[in-house]
Parts: structure tokens; sequence; C-alpha cells
């Protein structure tokens, strides 16, 4: 079996690391350069949905499910999976669209269902739900803690014989007749290996371009914004609002709204490493506006407090999760544009069945989809039924 170097060590290189241990390939080293689950993985929203118009995307969701079902079973912990329910409702302008995508989704095994006006007033008796011309529900549906995954999934490696070096900054990829053959660290030291994960999120991309191959990521900064209800909403599920174009799920512990923004048509680049970790005045502004415009029935609501993460966004706003055409032994795994949490347990499946085998095990979510070359190839993958809005979030 293989030595492999995982380089990252958040949601989707733990998830790696966890899936390759999982098939006796326990002489794995995740390589992180501050903590796991330190970067864009704790500042995950956390939603979990398989209302996707792209059918790998939805395969990929419900097939994740199963793993945060059964989490203590299968993880040995809690990772903070609530089942609340997941639905998403759009105007007129988008209803043949969600009805298409709903089929699609079905065939590769979404439990997902029409849900009427009164049925989500039911769920969501604050809202004003006069706008939406129809709607969608998933009962399997809720919302998770990545970092409490991405620890779950560290340690059941970990206790596999998997390896975690924290505070360790890997500077560049060990490349030997066209084969990757380690890692190179900051102060020198070179770690040998057989295959390479590459999971770094937006830090990949540098790593890559040393050796001429683009990764084409955006670094988009997103805001998210707290809101004390001022009542006791209950268990409400998440609610995605394709005609505002937000979404607003309940915090487990602080029973407070976490209010996301769904419209990305013009993304906001940042550095990784230097942002501001608040909302700015017209990103809170627009959030006030919105919340207060669907959701007239909280008369006591108020901000509690704002943060902000790090997309890495791709052209088509999709995952690459690829080997790399002339580095033998690597495989990328990065610019989830604000996907990951939710198809993690896939996204690791997927990554072990590449570095073993060169192939997805599972048909309905095939690995030509996530290539690193259907950038230059000008073949993206885009939604068949995009949401006007909403493009390709949904």
């Amino acid at each position: 079996m293989p030595e492999v170097i995982v380089v990252g060590g958040g949601l989707e290189g733990c998830a790696a690391a966890y899936a390759l241990t999982r098939r006796g390939v326990t002489d794995v080293t995740i390589v992180e350069r501050a903590t796991v689950g330190a970067g864009g993985t704790g500042k995950s929203s956390g939603v979990v949905r398989c209302h996707y118009g792209v059918s790998s995307l939805a395969a990929m969701a419900t097939r994740s499910l199963d793993t945060f079902e059964r989490a203590e079973d299968v993880l040995g912990e809690d990772v903070g999976f609530h089942q609340t329910g997941y639905v998403v409702g759009v105007g007129d302008g988008n209803v043949e669209a969600l009805q298409a995508s709903m089929a699609d989704q079905r065939a590769v095994g979404v439990r997902t269902e029409d849900i009427d006006h009164t049925e989500v007033a039911k769920l969501w008796p604050v809202a004003d739900l006069e706008p939406f011309a129809a709607f969608a529900w998933e009962a399997r549906g809720g919302y998770g803690d990545a970092y409490r995954t991405a620890q779950a999934f560290s340690g059941v490696a970990r206790r596999a014989g998997a390896r975690l070096r924290q505070g360790t900054l890997v500077t560049g990829l060990v490349v030997r007749n066209g084969a990757v053959a380690g890692v190179r660290l900051s102060d020198g030291e070179v770690l040998e290996a057989d295959a390479v994960v590459l999971a770094a999120g937006p830090w990949s991309v540098p790593l890559l371009a040393e050796h001429g191959v683009e990764l084409p990521i955006t670094v988009h900064r997103e805001a998210i914004v707290l809101v004390d209800p001022g009542q006791d909403l209950g268990d409400v599920p998440v609610f995605s609002d394709l005609v505002s174009l937000q979404y607003v799920r309940l915090e487990a512990v602080s029973n407070e709204l976490l209010i996301g923004n769904s419209d990305l048509a013009v993304l906001e680049p940042a550095d990784p490493d230097r942002y501001s970790n608040q909302a700015t005045p017209e990103a809170l502004d627009a959030a006030v506006e919105k919340v207060g415009t669907r959701f007239p029935g909280l008369v006591d609501a108020s901000i509690a407090s704002t943060y902000a993460g790090c997309y890495d966004v791709t052209p088509d706003f999709n995952p690459v999760i690829s080997r790399v055409d002339g580095l033998d032994g690597l495989v990328v795994a990065a610019g989830f544009s604000g996907h990951g949490f939710k198809i993690s347990p896939e996204v690791g499946r997927l990554v072990a069945d590449l570095v073993l085998d060169g192939e997805s095990s599972v048909p309905e979510t095939p690995a030509s989809d996530f290539r690193l070359s259907r950038f230059a190839e000008g073949d993206l993958l885009t939604s068949p039924h995009p949401y006007v809005g909403a493009g390709q979030m949904r």
C-alpha cells in the first residue's frame, strides 16, 4: 500500500485521510499549517442539503447524509448534525427549473418533494411567503458543525494509524521524473511519499503554480450575520430563499438565526491570510433589509454579531477533485466554492478512489465531472437547470 501525505488538515483533507484508512491505507500523514479545521472549515455555515442541479453533486450530498445521520456509529462521536429539514423556495421565473432539478435529484436517490405554502407557513410562521411560487422539501436536510466533523474524521484516521503534523507548513511539492515524490516543508525537511493529496483550499494554488499547473480559484470573502430573533422559533428548518437570495438556519446553542448570502453574482476577492472578520456596513444593511422583508414576524429581532469567511471559488462554482496531468501520484481536492461540508464524506471516498484506483467507485459521481482539465477544455460543470439570480450555487 502506498504512503500518502495529505496537505491540509481541513475538512476535506481529514475526510480523505479517513477514507484512505477505511480502505486499508494506514500509512497516511496529514500535514497542516496551523491546526485541524483552522482555515475555511471553521467558518462553514454547515448547511446540509441535496438540492443541486448538478446530478453528481446531488448524489454526493445524499450519499454523505448516511455519515451525518449515523455519525456516532461511523465516527464514534456526535458531529453536531441537526436534522431539522431543508426547504427551498423560488419565484415565478424559477418554477420550471425547480421541478426539473428535483426530478434529476430523485433519479440519483435524493428524497425531495413538493410542499405548499400552507405547509411552509407551519414550519416558518414568521415568514412572508407571498412572493414564492413553489417550494421543495428535504426532510433529511439540516445543518451541522464542520469543525467537529473534521476533528472526528481526523480522530478516526489517527486511531487507524494515520499521523497528524500540525503547525507544519508545506512550501512545495517534490517532483521527480514527472511524479510527485513528497513535500518540502518550511524548515527544509522533505517528507517522502508515494502519493500526495493536495487539499489546502486556496493555499493549493501556489503549490501547483510552481510546477506550471493552473488551479483557477478566486478567494471570495463572504460575511455571515447572526440575529437574535427575540422569540422562541422552535426547531425551524433551514430556509433557502431564492427570491431574496439568502439562506437562514438556527444556531442550536444560542438559538440565534444564522443569515447567509446566496447572491454571488459579484465576488469580493480577498487574501485568505488577511481579511476582515466582520460584515461591512453595506453587507449588514443588505442582510437586515432581506431579513426584515422575509420575516416580518420577527418584531423584536436584533443583530447579535457578524463574522466572515472565505470561499475558494472556481469558474463554475464546483470543486476540483482530480488527478493532475504531468504530476503522477498527485490528487487535488480544492475549490469547493461553499459546497464542501455537505459532500465531505463522499469527497473523502472519491479522493481515496483516485489515489488507489484512478477512478470513482460510484457511477453517479464520475471522477470526470470534477477533473481539473475541464477548465482548459471549456467544458464547465454547470447545472442544466440554473436558477435566475442564484447562478450555480444551487
